[in-house]
Order: C-alpha cells, then sequence, then structure tokens
C-alpha cells in the first residue's frame, strides 16, 4: 500500500514554518510498513489543494493533507477535500460543541468562525483525537482514503498514532511488525562509524536480518538505527537487542544513549545514581547549556543551577575568581570549584572559549575549555572545534558534556 504526504500551507513555501511534520509522517509510515513514494507541499489555494490531492490519489491509495484545518479564511482544506469527494460540506454539531467547552473550558467565548472547523464533507468521519479545536478527518475516495490532520505537531502525532497508521495497516492487510532502535553516538564523524561498522555491516547484508541507517543531527549526535522486520513483536524485539549489543560492542562508549535520550538526560540520569548534584557556569556557550539541562525531566533534585558570565567583574564580584585576559585552563578549573561551592553542588562544571578577536599564538577560535570540579579537586580539559561562533557554542554544549559524562563515568 503507497500513501502520499500533502503538506498544506503557504507558510511552508516561504520557508516561514519549517516542515518537520512530513518527515516524521513518513518515518511512522516506514516503521508499519507503508510506502510512501512522495511528499508534496502546496500553498493556501483552493485549485491547486485540489489538483494536489487529485495527483496524491493517481498515484497512491492513501493520502494524508497536514494543515490548512484552522477556523481562518486560509484554512481551505476541508473545502478541498469536499470538492475531491464530490460531495457538501456539512455542520457536525458534536464537533462544534466540544470546540465551544474547549474555549469554555479556558474561560473565553468562542469566535463564532471557529465553527468552520465543525464543518465536514459529507461521508467523511472525525478522528476520535481531538486534543485541539482542529478535528481530524478520515474521508474515503471510492477505495481510497484521504486522511486529514492539524498542523500542529502534538495534535497531529496524536492522530497519527491513535488512528491512522492502525486504519493504514488495516486496509493494507499488514501484519508483519516493524521497529526501530536508535542509538546516539558523539565523538565519531558519520564516515568514522561507517568505517567502524563496515565488516558488521556486511555480515548484516547477507544475513538479512535488520538493517543499520546512520542520520546525522547537529548537535544531537550520530544516530545509528537499527531497524528489523517480522511476524512479531516478540521476534523483532528480539532481533533488534541481539544487534543493538553487536553494534555496541563495536562502537564502545562513544554511545551515549538511545531513542530519545538526550546527552543532557543520560548526564542528569547518571549523576542522579551517583547521588551528586551539578552546578553550571557558562561563558562561551551563553546560558545553552543551563538551559539543556533544565529543561530535561531528569533536572529536577540534581542541576542546582547554572550561571552565565559575560563580564569579568562578574566574574571576580560573584565567584572570586580573577578576571584573565583570555581563556585558560587555570581560570576555568577554579571557576568550575568556585560554582560548585557558590551553589552547593557536588560537581561543577564550566566552559570558557577564545574570542574570535582574540590573537593568541598556538590557539585560535574555536579552541574551548572544559572544566570539573568534585571535592577531590578541579581540572579543565582544552578541544578544538570547528565552524562559526554559533556552531562553536552549540557544539560545546554536547562536546563538554559529553567529556562530564566520561569524567563522572555517567554512562
Amino acid at each position: 500500500m503507497r500513501c502520499e504526504v500533502v503538506a498544506i500551507g503557504t507558510e511552508l513555501l516561504l520557508g516561514q514554518i519549517t516542515d518537520t511534520n512530513s518527515s516524521w509522517i513518513g518515518e511512522q509510515l516506514a516503521l508499519v510498513g507503508i510506502d510512501s513514494y512522495y511528499q508534496v507541499k502546496v500553498g493556501d489555494n483552493l485549485g491547486r489543494i485540489i489538483d494536489c490531492i487529485h495527483r496524491a490519489l493517481a498515484r497512491s491509495d492513501a493520502v494524508i493533507c497536514c494543515g490548512g484545518l484552522g477556523p481562518t479564511q486560509d484554512d481551505i482544506t476541508r473545502e478541498a477535500i469536499a470538492e475531491v469527494m464530490g460531495v457538501p460540506l456539512v455542520r457536525h454539531d458534536l464537533i462544534g460543541a466540544k470546540i465551544r467547552q474547549m474555549f469554555e473550558g479556558r474561560g473565553r467565548s468562542m469566535p463564532e468562525n471557529n465553527l468552520r472547523q465543525a464543518d465536514v464533507p459529507q461521508g467523511a468521519t472525525p478522528i476520535a483525537e481531538m486534543p485541539g479545536t482542529a478535528p481530524g478527518l478520515v474521508c474515503p475516495v471510492g477505495e481510497k482514503v484521504i486522511y486529514a490532520v492539524p498542523g500542529v505537531p502534538s495534535e497531529m502525532r496524536e492522530m497519527m498514532m491513535g488512528t491512522i497508521l492502525s486504519d493504514l495497516q488495516r486496509r493494507s492487510g499488514v501484519t508483519s511488525v516493524i521497529k526501530s532502535r536508535v542509538l546516539r553516538t558523539w565523538g565519531h564523524a558519520e564516515s568514522g562509524l561507517a568505517e567502524m561498522l563496515a565488516n558488521y555491516m556486511e555480515r548484516l547484508d547477507v544475513s538479512g536480518h535488520a538493517t543499520l541507517a546512520f542520520q546525522a543531527s547537529g548537535i544531537e549526535g550520530i544516530k545509528v538505527r537499527i531497524t528489523a522486520k517480522a511476524d512479531s513483536a516478540e521476534v523483532v524485539d528480539a532481533i533488534i537487542a541481539r544487534e543493538e549489543t553487536e553494534v555496541r560492542k563495536i562502537l564502545g562508549d562513544c554511545i551515549f544513549g538511545m531513542d530519545d535520550q538526550t546527552m543532557e538526560s543520560t548526564v542528569l540520569s547518571g549523576l542522579a545514581r551517583q547521588n551528586r548534584t551539578l552546578a553550571v557556569a557558562e561563558t562561551a556557550t551563553g546560558g545553552l547549556i543551563s538551559q539543556r539541562l533544565g529543561m530535561s525531566p531528569h533536572a529536577s533534585g540534581t542541576f542546582r543551577g547554572g550561571i552565565v558570565i559575560a563580564d569579568g567583574a562578574v566574574q571576580e564580584r560573584l565567584l572570586g575568581v580573577p578576571r584573565a585576559p583570555f581563556a585558560n585552563a587555570d581560570t576555568t578549573a577554579a571557576i568550575a570549584e568556585a560554582v560548585r561551592r557558590l551553589l552547593g553542588a557536588d560537581v561543577g562544571f564550566v566552559t570558557t572559549a577564545i574570542d574570535s578577536a582574540t590573537r593568541i599564538p598556538g590557539m585560535r577560535p574555536g579552541t574551548v575549555f572544559i572544566g570539573f570540579a568534585t571535592a577531590d579537586g578541579a581540572t579543565a580539559e582544552r578541544i578544538q572545534l570547528p565552524g562559526d561562533r554559533e556552531r562553536i557554542r552549540e557544539f560545546s554544549v554536547i562536546s563538554g558534556l559529553n567529556l562530564l559524562r566520561h569524567q563522572l563515568a555517567l554512562g
């Protein structure tokens, strides 16, 4: 069975919003064994949306229309689907009542134009999941089907996972189970990982038990995805567990997590297991480390807080560490110990860097110092990072946390 994705919205064509929905939908379709050969973007124009849907139905058995289900005049996906189906729009009173209840539950009066969202192509079925005011739709077109989902990612995903994927599997007759395991790595380039795994991948190609793929994800590291397919979940789980063990043997501790784990969640959960707390000071990263740590669900009880130092006078007054003409290992280590004591943490962690305007023999922009401090003492390591100022800041975050992971054996 083939399923096509039509992403609707002029803002997608203008680059005002990045279309992450289509890539996520494509990934989920692959995981349940549904082929997807085309993904199309179209602006908020009725004629062009209708044309896109007709073309998609000619090529595929199912179409997922994403976006254009809001209450405003440019939200015309419902009208386009009704035109394709050759039916009128009809007001769905239960949906209208639910939308009104959502507004009243927030203590707000509902603008009457929101009732446009309760207009449904005749013969279409509302999707049971409705986390927002835009209902999703299942719209039959002969033996084919159109699904309409909102462009809000969280709402779209709930409808995909709750209704659409299982409905597609039922329609296609797919009974096999496809699952993936993502191993997250840091410390090697994609080409380096491929070289390390070359012999293993050759054996995997021969056996046909599973497939391996790489995905470079910027400051999230490089993902190694293991995918397996079998007649039951139990068999798939066993295959993935076996292949994961083999990959871990080869890649070792450059793997810092799996699936949805991030470097910061790995570090914080490791500190929690050791019953340790963490304090952070940042000059090079401008608060990025504290932001990522603070947003992690593992932060509570482990992350004591962070300090952003943009001026040497603040460093002296707040931490008692004399300002230095440029970043260096001794000052970085001293800051790590000072922030540890100031915030009453077991571990102090700090990033400093050589400014792009600073000219020092033997050092160049991208020279970053990572400081660590515990009750046993303080130290700092020097690393060299590529790219412009923004990339250096971003890579300092994951590189620094990775060094902390190794330094304290956090997993």
